[in-house]
């Protein structure tokens, strides 16, 4: 572990969704580098143990536990091991999403399912299970991680766009919901990040966002002074890849 004066979020749970690979586990690797205790999730039993055994022999406590967060039973469960292991949750990061890209007269409707439960559904699912005890301890921090989709239309991003506005619209009107509780909703809106989310054909990958300067832009959220709370970030690229 690191030195305590370099562990701000020692006593902290961080609860983080799609964490056992690129923008989630990123996440997850830095708050646990900032001493909070981890409660892991994804689809993938695998490469989810093999997280939490990275993060174990690092001195890092995590809690790993395979999750269909579209599911309203697993992600029932998942908080429920989460709050028995560690008896809360302070901060919820919801990162987990899928994309599907092209014209919507070529979507079926179990494209539609697919994104918008993983992407919009999920995201709900998880607040209407944290925030209650969150509202009783008058503290917490949600983060969304949506993308530049919530901003800027593009060919082929009907379903994904319409996914990730309705993300961070709900994220605003739930920063207002709770701010009177103590608890703080921010959204994250970044731009192509070198990951296996999606193909980057003709992108140059040097010059791509990383899934570590996400995980900055969460940090940077989550140490913001306690009389003020950051509501959203747009996180580009400093060079067009």
């Amino acid at each position: 572990m690191p030195p305590a004066d370099s562990s701000p979020l020692t006593g902290h749970v961080a609860l983080v969704t799609g964490s056992s690979r690129g923008i989630g586990w990123a996440i997850a690797q830095r708050l646990g580098r900032l001493g909070a205790s981890l409660s892991l999730c994804a689809r993938h039993a695998e490469a989810l143990g093999e997280a939490r055994r990275t993060l174990a022999e690092r001195g890092i406590d995590a809690l790993a536990t395979p999750t269909d967060v579209t599911r309203p039973d697993e992600v029932a469960r998942l908080v429920e091991l989460t709050l028995s292991r560690f008896g809360q949750i302070d901060i919820l990061v919801n990162n987990a999403g899928v994309a599907w890209f092209g014209p919507v007269h070529e979507a079926t409707e179990a494209d539609w399912d697919r994104i918008i439960d993983t992407n919009l559904k999920a995201p709900f699912l998880l607040m209407r299970q944290v925030v209650p005890g969150m509202i009783r301890r008058r503290h917490g921090h949600i983060i969304q991680i949506a993308s530049l989709a919530a901003k800027n239309a593009f060919a082929g991003g009907s379903i994904y766009c319409a996914s990730k506005w309705g993300l961070a619209g709900m994220t605003y009107s739930v920063a207002e919901d709770l701010r009177a509780h103590g608890i703080r909703a921010s959204v994250i809106c970044p731009g192509s990040v070198l990951t296996d989310f999606s193909p980057h054909s003709g992108k140059d990958t040097r010059k791509m966002l990383q899934p570590d300067d996400v995980a900055h832009a969460v940090e940077m959220i989550l140490l913001q002074q306690p009389q003020s709370f950051i509501s959203e970030v747009l996180l580009r690229p400093t060079e067009k890849p």
